[in-house]
């Protein structure tokens, strides 16, 4: 199957083949073509260049009508398997109290435990795969889901296993992430609960092969560095990965735990400062930002202009979840990141694309306009002439079309 767009505007955001992420000042320029056209053969980008020539025959042509072609997004941060909502505790925020004091009463993490228990695997996979559809529609080309709802054995494996069926389903590539310690489930003492998770969930997640990655949210009231790294290490010997939930509350040595430990990417960061940053200098692990629980929840977002600085790479998720953050809308993202964080829309971009790519382990497969790579993308309409526009008039539609494999999706 070999498909043409013709009349692009602008092609957004090219790429060399080989670059898996774009760090420091690299993260202020988005390579473009004027007036081009791009090339899809067998769902992936065969080839692009600029004005209309002649070429074999194609089995489709898509006219982009002026529209900017961009790569899909790429949210590399989600919770999107859960039960029902949280809008109850919604109504507890407005009235003051805090995330650590709604948790601290048995709500958060536990509330989400105790109904995900309650629900069936088919109704879970039925409420995710609306909210996956959704997150689709407005953009996304790659997805990583976390488990972390379950808090006991069979729980954890029942969501992972939901998964793995919207990862068999889906037109896009989902990373799984096992998030057992997300909190301490319970019944259990925190001793009680770490062990549960190496020495009982991950074997068990190994054995059914549903996890690329493991995850810790190491922060105060929560996980401890000591636990990291035990949890860390017990995922390596059954050959997954890391991405590390770090520096939400409290600067507590998470970030350097997790880039010794060699983590893909260290998560949040809101109070993340210059001790971060000089572990992280040299390393193969990717600052990944979430600026919409930063906005939801009403505390501070991160310092995304000082990891840039430093000559750091920086990737931007959603967060997608049902406490802190219960939107997958990336072009949201997008425009806090500029708007909050003071990134550039070409910065914001490449933390939303490229680096989100990467920190899912996907840049050789996502993330740029690359010969070879999947065809995500996204078709603006004809009206959005320039990348500022995109997080500028964050609430006007912008996408004409989604294209994933490079077949019309929405």
């Amino acid at each position: 199957m070999r498909t043409i767009f013709r009349n692009i505007g602008t092609l957004v955001g090219i790429l060399p083949e080989g670059k898996a992420r774009l760090q420091g000042a690299e993260m202020s320029h988005v390579e473009t073509l004027q007036d081009a056209y791009l090339i899809v053969e067998d769902g992936r980008i065969a080839d692009f260049g600029t004005g209309h020539g002649t070429f074999a025959k194609m089995d489709e042509e898509v006219d982009a009508r002026g529209g900017m072609l961009i790569p899909a997004f790429c949210d590399s941060h989600t919770h999107i398997v859960y039960a029902g909502s949280r809008e109850g505790e919604f109504l507890d925020k407005i009235e003051g109290l805090s995330y650590e004091e709604i948790a601290s009463r048995g709500g958060g993490i536990l509330n989400s435990a105790d109904l995900l228990h309650s629900t069936s695997e088919k109704d879970l996979l039925e409420q995710a795969s609306v909210r996956v559809r959704e997150m689709m529609e407005k953009g996304t080309g790659a997805i990583e889901i976390k488990s972390g709802y379950g808090l006991r054995t069979e729980d954890e494996l029942k969501m992972l296993r939901v998964i793995r069926t919207i990862s068999e389903k889906s037109p896009i590539p989902i990373v799984p992430t096992f998030l057992g310690a997300h909190a301490i489930g319970r019944g259990f003492t925190h001793g009680e609960y770490v062990d549960e998770v190496c020495n009982k969930m991950i074997p068990r997640v190994a054995q059914e092969g549903l996890a690329s990655f493991v995850d810790v949210f190491c922060d105060r009231g929560f996980f401890t560095v000591e636990d990291l790294e035990r949890i860390m290490a017990a995922g390596k010997r059954f050959g997954m990965g890391a991405k590390i939930h770090a520096d939400e509350l409290e600067s507590i040595g998470a970030v350097e735990a997790a880039v010794k430990g060699g983590a893909l990417s260290v998560d949040h960061l809101e109070v993340a400062g210059k001790r971060e940053i000089d572990a992280l200098r040299g390393s193969d692990t990717m600052p990944t930002m979430l600026p919409g629980s930063s906005f939801f929840l009403g505390i501070p977002f991160a310092p995304a202009r000082e990891f840039i600085k430093a000559g750091l790479g920086i990737a931007l998720a959603s967060d997608y979840n049902p406490g802190s953050s219960p939107s997958g809308d990336m072009r949201f993202v997008m425009a806090l990141s500029c708007i909050r964080m003071k990134l550039t829309p070409s910065e914001a971009l490449n933390a939303c694309t490229i680096n989100g790519a990467y920190a899912m382990g996907l840049s050789h497969e996502v993330g740029s306009i690359t010969r070879g790579k999947r065809a995500n993308l996204i078709l603006t309409r004809p009206s959005v002439k320039s990348l500022t526009m995109i997080p500028y008039a964050y609430n006007t539609p912008f996408i004409d079309a989604v294209f994933l494999d490079g077949k019309r999706f929405s």
